[in-house]
């Protein structure tokens, strides 16, 4: 059967991969095509277009980018059309996806979405049209089923992907050490508007850890000049490319920005600061609009405050100073982030959420 998924970012093309390696072993005549990144290049799909042309973050970004936006969308319906899938999946990335699969249940195609947007945080209202658009929706959050029988729309939980692909990387051979110091994790995200509005916080406060080496994940999207543009004036810093896994292995503490990483740091047991910062009018709105008591997935999921979230103006130097000096050296904080980690991981399945999720594809398509 032919097979089109859609992700729109890094997060995105990490699970996109493991469900194409899914999806072939559960139909062998898999042919897939794809909007995504490397990752499911790897795992045997024909990438359309890479993600680093996709990702725009926050509502002044997205207005300005809008003109690309809707050509990406005209460009995408055409290539659906000429290649006539037999099951259009899509993996989060809402603002292109649910536009995708409104057009798509017009033409009668099969729509499955995997991972959920996360309309219980804000613009719940999209469930009515998630609900008319999309035949099967698989969600990775354990508290996602209640929230979409509240609106009357079965969904199936498979567990987060994140757990496999974590179980893997600490299964494996330990990676060469990036240094002979105990390691402070860098993960300032993909794209470049949110790297320019976090990293020079996260890289001030390096000058106050010389005994520890600050190493920056550095995204397969970001050109290496551009990182560079920020992290040369620091002695104590090194960036490593393509290789969070094995850095989050090593590291001690680890400034993270917001999103899918802040998960992946907690469920390699490493003492997090979680930081977020937006432009200005982004924020504004966001903070409008957002109906969440935490931006970290790590207290959404356990809806308590187990890392310590900076967000727009108490992201400073001295603000990350505090929390970071804090989870390095108060022994309580440290083994309280630790237990409350262990409680996560029971929450997000037995690590065979791909597995799950192609099966219930196939089957849905057969």
């Amino acid at each position: 059967m032919k097979y089109y998924l859609i992700a729109g970012e890094a997060s995105g093309d990490l699970h996109g991969s493991n469900l194409i390696k899914q999806l072939k072993l559960q139909d062998p005549q898999a042919d897939v095509r794809c909007w995504g990144g490397d990752l499911m290049e790897q795992a045997g799909a024909t990438v359309v277009k890479h993600y680093r042309e996709l990702a725009f973050m926050g509502f002044v970004e997205v207005v300005m980018n809008l003109r690309t936006i809707f050509k990406n969308l005209d460009f995408c319906k055409k290539d659906i059309e000429a290649w006539k899938p037999d099951v259009l999946v899509l993996i989060d990335y809402p603002g292109f996806n649910l536009r995708i699969a409104e057009w798509a249940k017009q033409q009668g195609l099969k729509v499955i979405y995997y991972i959920s947007p996360q309309v219980w945080a804000w613009k719940e209202g999209r469930v009515k049209k998630i609900r008319e658009t999309v035949d099967k929706m698989l969600v990775i959050l354990p508290f996602e089923k209640d929230f979409y029988k509240k609106w009357d729309f079965e969904v199936e939980y498979v567990g987060h992907p994140l757990i496999e692909a974590v179980k893997a990387a600490r299964e494996a051979p330990a990676p060469p050490p990036f240094s002979d110091k105990p390691i402070i994790a860098l993960l300032p995200g993909s794209r470049k508007q949110e790297v320019e509005k976090k990293l020079p916080v996260m890289l001030s406060v390096a000058k106050y850890f010389p005994e520890y080496q600050f190493v920056m994940a550095q995204a397969p999207s970001l050109e290496d000049s551009f990182i560079n543009h920020f992290t040369a004036a620091y002695p104590n810093v090194s960036v490593v490319k393509g290789k969070t896994y094995p850095l989050l292995l090593q590291a001690t503490a680890a400034l993270v920005t917001s999103g899918t990483a802040t998960l992946e740091t907690a469920l390699f047991g490493v003492p997090e600061v979680v930081c977020y910062k937006g432009s200005p009018v982004s924020y504004f709105f966001a903070k409008r609009l957002i109906k969440v008591k935490y931006i970290s997935l790590v207290n959404l999921i356990m809806d308590k405050p187990v890392v310590k979230e900076l967000i727009q103006h108490d992201l400073t130097e001295e603000n990350l100073l505090k929390e970071l000096t804090l989870i390095l050296k108060d022994t309580a904080r440290h083994q309280q982030m630790k237990a409350d980690y262990a409680t996560l991981w029971t929450l997000l399945g037995d690590g065979t959420a791909s597995r799950k999720a192609a099966e219930a594809i196939v089957s849905t398509v057969k």
